[in-house]
């Protein structure tokens, strides 16, 4: 018997009403759920629960360009997001992990099994922590791991403004693959490889319909349980 889901397109979010709507299903929700959201209302600088925005961003390019600054909930690195960016999160129980270890790394690789089909190019796969296209990035992933349930959510570049990227400082810490290089050569925009965003979704959706009972979900029905169920809330806007 195949595995549930529960689906949810998004869009016109700003990602900081996803992030809360994503905190919630993790937290006072037990079915699995994949979401797909496209776009960012608000053009946004997302950083770890641990981030410190004295070393991980310029804040004066980031208020030149009116940049909203979020710490989400969960773990990971710091990203720019807006109405470029496709977000694509899996919030799901730990037995879904078929042939895969419960752990961060077990996670990422039951990820990467799941989105590869759907992008029609070879050297798409996870390195390190993010998935690449070659040698360049395309998608950052962070993870939020409890006692029997897992979040792991992507932001795929579609496309994105070099200004915003710019305001990410170099951070301290990086992966080895990157090599020092700057933003603009350390990332790469889907756009210039794979046909339409409308495909990728379609395909993403597909291959899902194949893997799993697949089902859409009543968005009102979540929320109303999220608003209803009191849990942590650790998703913030900050000034």
């Amino acid at each position: 018997m195949k595995s549930s889901f529960e689906f949810l397109h998004l869009k016109g979010w700003s990602i900081y009403e996803q992030l809360q709507l994503e905190e919630g299903l993790l937290r006072a929700d037990t079915r699995n759920f994949f979401i797909l959201s496209e776009g960012s209302l608000h053009p946004s600088i997302v950083m770890g629960i641990s981030g410190k925005p004295e070393l991980l961003i310029d804040q004066e390019n980031r208020q030149r360009q009116s940049l909203a600054l979020i710490r989400r909930f969960s773990g990971g690195g710091t990203v720019v997001v807006d109405e470029n960016t496709l977000f694509v999160t899996f919030i799901a129980n730990r037995e879904i992990l078929v042939d895969h270890n419960f752990s961060p790394e077990g996670i990422m690789r039951w990820a990467e099994d799941l989105l590869k089909p759907a992008f029609q190019y070879d050297d798409f796969h996870l390195k390190e922590n993010d998935f690449v296209l070659g040698e360049k990035k395309c998608g950052g992933n962070a993870q939020y791991l409890q006692k029997q349930r897992f979040l792991i959510h992507t932001s795929f570049l579609w496309d994105y403004k070099k200004e915003r990227m710019d305001t990410l400082l170099h951070p301290a810490k990086t992966p080895a693959y990157r090599q020092g290089r700057s933003h603009e050569e350390f990332v790469c925009r889907l756009k210039s490889h794979l046909p339409s965003k409308e495909t990728l979704i379609k395909d993403l959706k597909a291959h899902m319909e194949k893997s799993f009972s697949f089902q859409e979900a009543d968005l009102e029905h979540c929320l109303s349980k999220i608003t209803s169920s009191p849990h942590r809330k650790a998703t913030e806007s900050l000034p």
